[in-house]
């Protein structure tokens, strides 16, 4: 929420650092189906979020088709509507090469290490500031703020480094989700010749449509098919 897996993943990307002035959001257990295009062809994508008690939940994205197997599971705390990032793991499986990443988010230490199939210079440790997210969560943060009005401009912590991501209104539009019309207000992350795109429709707990664009070619696109 990144077709390496992290491009899944910053895009569905894919995007956090979440205000404080921020109006708590009621998280509510929720599963969305997608249907997906990645790497040119036919995908299932999923997400899901489930509660793990004393006020933390794991959320998690799995993209799945004929050549791909992709995971991010995030388990996040709930500070007074701040949410913050514990623990995550990456995994992905292209065709023949797998990898698997593990992240630990240590609030009392201020720093974020990564272990697993990782380089040493992106292993971390990083220093983690208030508000502080990785890039599965900005999907929540960005429906959250964009509804609320808020900026959306978050500093991500992901894969041993730090990235501000900042997306801009680009206007409302029209969209299907489960064969029904719906308005969208669409937000747009422009970083080189890599652009995300997330559609926001009201009522749904997770972007309607993320899509990313690479060197100006759809390389991924994730569309809400339910919602439970």
């Amino acid at each position: 929420m990144t077709f390496s897996k992290s491009k899944v993943y910053r895009m569905a990307f894919a995007v956090l650092a979440v205000l404080a002035s921020a109006p708590a959001l009621a998280l509510e257990p929720f599963t969305a189906d997608y249907q997906a295009s990645y790497m040119g062809m036919q995908a299932n994508g999923r997400m899901t979020l489930v509660a793990a008690g004393e006020g933390k939940w794991r959320y998690n994205l799995s993209i799945q088709n004929q050549l791909a197997n992709l995971s991010q599971t995030t388990v996040f705390q709930d500070m007074d509507g701040q949410w913050r990032p514990l623990s995550g793991t990456d995994s992905s499986k292209v065709l023949i090469k797998s990898s698997i990443k593990n992240a630990a988010y240590d609030w009392s230490r201020g720093v974020a290490t990564w272990s697993g199939d990782v380089k040493p210079d992106r292993a971390g440790p990083v220093k983690l500031q208030a508000g502080d997210m990785d890039a599965l969560l900005i999907n929540l943060a960005l429906v959250r703020d964009v509804l609320a009005g808020k900026p959306l401009v978050y500093r991500m912590v992901e894969n041993g480094k730090v990235k501000v991501m900042k997306y801009a209104v680009a206007g409302k539009e029209q969209i299907t989700v489960g064969g029904k019309p719906q308005q969208a207000t669409k937000v747009v992350n422009t970083s080189g010749e890599r652009q995300i795109i997330a559609w926001v429709v009201e009522g749904l707990p997770v972007p309607a449509r993320i899509l990313q664009r690479e060197k100006g070619s759809d390389a991924m696109d994730l569309r809400v098919s339910t919602v439970r």
